[in-house]
């Protein structure tokens, strides 16, 4: 096979080096010998040896240097050849490739692979014809692009619209603006052959006539004139009773709101009324039952939050706040639930980080979403540790637990709504929303949310909030709304045992 000639070449080249540097070595010692030099003295022997060690070092790495352009020319053979191998591609688009002139040698053998491989048969009309009825019957929508980027192809159930002009164009709202042409930017750059898959991608915002969700697979080929071949799997069936789902969470939240307004309005009115005749305890009752109240408006309100941040306008103003006042108005209820369960609950968040931009009750909300979450999945009497520190103009806050951790296979769905592992569906309750309002908290703050899981060793998980000295510009030209910063969030990296965005 073509994979195995440059490993071959290698070892012959190595071997006839050094045999010919012994054969060098030994008309070197004979000429000694001839010479009259003592060949029983010390001296001999470690020049003879030295000679000997370093030609043939020398010699092996000029050797392989001089034959890294064979090297790169196998490996680029074996690629477009189709034989299973895990050797590498060359990049032509590499910097020593263009400065050596030996890029366009690698172009042409990819361009004229591509080519050979779509010259058409003989009866290349009814193969074609027979293609197209067949793509056209199957449930997935198949989009080919050609080097232009331009739709070279698309099937019925391709999920496409048409601009003003008449053009066709992708129908796709993914979790950042212009993803897919980011990517592919980066793979015509950087690239030879590439593949990525992006979830839970809807081609209508939610509430839309003719909503669908698709799961897509993008896949790249340098020089191919299909450069690149789009397949959206409808997975409507499964993620729209979800979101039908949370439009009825919304709406219960929504009716809710109106009964939590009236309490925490009593709530005022009794303290004003009666707070000269209450004992200090009394006292602090009430000041416990108004603080949770305020919690719970907040926490609906970020329900109702949380429907419209699938519909991509979760706004909300953002002011300057510290980490360690947001915590402090939680701190008695999450030291109350560590109790409950048997589990120590350690906070260290330094008074001297800077300020944060945030909402004080969304905030809160994660912090409390993850320590709860923390506790719940800890080992009986295990140590819950919340760590609050600078990074860079960032405040990050860790969640860390030491208790079940999760597998990698169900790191990558946490944060989506509604999703709860079959265990710990089995062992722990919940509604599987928590992660998801925090991941449209976080994320609308400019933030980003992730977690870091070993199985049976515990998890950590993590966000971040802006300093408010880095945003300070960006919220007073947005009228200290979050609308200048939620267009700067990262996107979504999964990498095995771990999950950020």
């Amino acid at each position: 096979m073509m994979k195995h000639y440059w490993p071959r070449y290698r070892r012959r080249a190595v071997a006839i080096t050094i045999a010919t540097q012994l054969a060098v070595t030994m008309f070197v010692g004979g000429a000694m010998v001839i010479a009259d030099f003592d060949i029983t003295s010390f001296a001999f022997w470690i020049v003879l040896i030295a000679i000997t060690a370093a030609s043939i070092g020398l010699n092996i790495i000029l050797i392989v240097h001089l034959l890294l352009p064979l090297k790169d020319l196998s490996a680029a053979l074996t690629h477009v050849s189709g034989e299973p191998s895990t050797v590498v591609p060359p990049n032509p688009n590499a910097p020593h490739f263009e400065k050596d002139g030996f890029k366009p040698l690698l172009q042409y053998i990819y361009e004229s692979a591509a080519k050979e491989g779509e010259a058409a048969p003989s009866d290349a009309p009814v193969v074609t014809e027979l293609l197209a009825r067949g793509l056209d019957q199957t449930k997935a929508g198949i989009v080919i692009l050609d080097a232009n980027g331009a739709i070279a192809y698309a099937n019925k159930k391709a999920p496409l619209g048409t601009d003003m002009g008449g053009a066709k164009h992708l129908d796709l709202i993914f979790e950042k603006p212009n993803e897919l042409e980011t990517w592919l930017d980066n793979c015509r750059a950087n690239a030879v052959h590439a593949e990525k898959t992006w979830q839970r991608v809807a081609n209508k915002v939610v509430g839309e006539e003719g909503r669908r969700i698709f799961d897509i697979t993008a896949t790249y080929e340098k020089g191919s004139m299909a450069e690149v071949i789009i397949v959206a799997f409808d997975q409507s069936d499964s993620y729209q009773p979800e979101d039908d789902e949370l439009d009825f969470i919304a709406f219960a939240a929504h009716e809710l709101r109106g009964p939590i307004t009236v309490i925490r309005g009593y709530l005022d009115v009794l303290g004003v009324e009666m707070g000269n005749d209450m004992t200090a305890d009394q006292q602090e009752l009430l000041k416990r039952l108004i603080v949770s109240s305020n919690r719970l408006s907040g926490y609906i309100n970020n329900i109702l939050n949380a429907s419209r941040f699938d519909r991509r306008h979760l706004r909300m103003h953002l002011s300057e706040d510290t980490l360690v006042n947001i915590y402090e108005t939680i701190n008695d209820d999450m030291q109350l639930r560590a109790q409950a369960q048997n589990r120590l609950l350690n906070v260290t968040i330094p008074a001297t980080l800077p300020s944060i931009a945030a909402d004080r009750s969304s905030i809160s909300e994660v912090m409390s979403n993850l320590i709860d979450n923390a506790i719940k999945y800890s080992s009986e009497g295990g140590t819950v540790n919340v760590v609050a520190v600078q990074d860079g103009s960032y405040v990050k806050v860790l969640v860390e637990d030491h208790g079940i951790g999760m597998p990698s296979s169900i790191i990558g769905n946490l944060f989506h709504k509604f999703y709860r592992s079959h265990r710990s569906r089995e062992t722990v309750a919940g509604t599987g929303i928590g992660l998801y309002i925090s991941k449209a908290i976080v994320e609308s703050h400019g933030g980003t949310i992730g977690v870091k899981s070993i199985e049976g060793e515990g998890s950590i998980f993590t966000f971040t909030v802006p300093t408010y000295a880095s945003v300070k510009d960006k919220l007073q030209a947005n009228d200290f709304t979050n609308a200048g910063l939620i267009n700067d969030g990262s996107g979504w990296i999964k990498n095995h045992s771990m999950y950020k965005g």
